[in-house]
């Protein structure tokens, strides 16, 4: 039986879905879930206490740490499948040949090197390399008109991201590269992008949402996803969703085929009434992952591991809408359990969450959309209160 690693921040999605493929599997992952299968040959770097805190997710994660955790899995398996958080440029160019994807990310990881294959095809955001706040702003002053964003070259889940103003007290990590961007106000909007050598092809256009849909408060950080995208789940009205989708598909192919994506890659977009902005491209299993099986109903890891040994695979229509919504503690709380059937990546019963740190995920599905949505937010709420009901316990 062949052997595979799946290695990033949070493998449990991708666990479940292995373990009904036939191989003998591998794990690390940094987050330790209590609903995370149990395997033989699994490394976990977090490990959750009674009575302990569980930290700040950027200050303690270290993506070269769990490569070195994972060396005598890495020297073993026969592939390796990343996951968020891991790039396949931190592997030796012996390992990278074991990665079931895409192997040199540089042009697609470095949002920079992105912005300058795309401008003169793709409909972008007007970007520039900088080297601190100062140089921005002096940019920025050339077009007054115009908003814009600090962001880091490389960077996901929405994280660092800051509106620019003339409030020089905004700091940029050092040894971080970062660049500004005209900020384009609208829906964020992604299409999931299946590639083999032979052919490429967008199986799922949805709905992606960050904390601004829900606080308006300018933060970009990822929070979920809809899916599949229509009038309903667009949250919004969207001229000609019809159009839409169509333009979303035929752009996010011809990047596949332009940066030769193979298995299961991201496109991340914004729509506005001036049009459809390409924002950038994810070269791995997406967040969106666990929602498109419940959408299609297929096993996702399956069709990945397919399309990257240049087997054809089949997809089928959507069957379910499927909405995805991170929950971010709202308050520095000792998890208690909640009783729930749409709630995953659940911490352990007596830990610590620090406030803003990721609480656990609720994923959900319905052919009725009203109905899946209203679950959702009601999942939500609870999960919220009985958050701030136990934030005393971990004072």
């Amino acid at each position: 039986m062949e052997k595979l690693l799946l290695i990033g921040v949070n493998t449990r999605s991708m666990l479940n879905s292995a373990l009904k493929l036939d191989y003998d599997v591998f794990s690390t992952s940094y987050f330790s879930t209590s609903d995370t299968p149990l395997i033989k040959n699994q490394k976990i770097i977090l490990e959750e206490k009674d009575n302990e805190s569980s930290g700040i997710f950027e200050d303690n994660f270290n993506s070269e740490h769990i490569l070195e955790y994972s060396k005598e899995y890495i020297d073993e398996v026969d592939y390796i499948i990343p996951i968020s958080g891991i790039s396949p440029n931190k592997f030796s160019k012996k390992d990278q040949k074991k990665i079931l994807g895409n192997k040199n990310v540089e042009k697609t990881e470095d949002k920079f090197k992105f912005y300058k294959e795309i401008r003169d095809e793709f409909k972008t955001p007007d970007t520039f390399l900088i080297k601190d706040v100062h140089e921005a702003i002096e940019i920025s002053k050339n077009k007054p008109d115009v908003k814009y964003i600090i962001k880091p070259v490389k960077g996901s889940g929405g994280y660092d991201i800051n509106i620019l103003n003339n409030d020089s007290y905004l700091q940029l990590n050092n040894g971080e590269k970062f660049m500004l961007q005209e900020y384009v106000e609208g829906i964020n909007l992604s299409t999931s992008v299946l590639g083999s050598k032979d052919h490429k092809k967008a199986i799922m256009n949805s709905r992606l949402l960050t904390e601004n849909d829900f606080k308006n408060n300018n933060s970009f950080i990822y929070i979920g996803n809809i899916l599949p995208l229509t009038d309903e789940s667009a949250l919004t009205k969207i001229k000609d969703i019809d159009k839409i989708n169509n333009k979303m598909i035929e752009t996010s192919q011809k990047l596949a085929y332009k940066f030769d994506l193979i298995g299961s890659n991201g496109v991340d977009y914004i729509y506005n009434e001036n049009g459809l902005y390409v924002i950038e491209v994810n070269p791995r299993i997406q967040g969106t992952f666990e929602c498109i099986e419940k959408s299609l109903q297929i096993n996702m890891l399956d069709a990945h591991i397919k399309s990257c040994l240049n087997e054809s695979v089949k997809i089928p229509k959507a069957q379910y809408y499927a909405y995805k919504k991170i929950i971010y503690s709202p308050c520095r709380n000792k998890y208690s359990k909640i009783n729930l059937d749409n709630i995953y990546d659940l911490p352990h019963i007596g830990t610590i969450t620090e406030k803003s740190e990721p609480l656990l995920t609720i994923i959900d599905k319905n052919s009725d959309f009203k109905k899946l949505y209203k679950k959702v937010e009601n999942s939500s709420r609870i999960v919220n209160q009985e958050a701030k009901k136990y934030q005393q316990d971990a004072i």
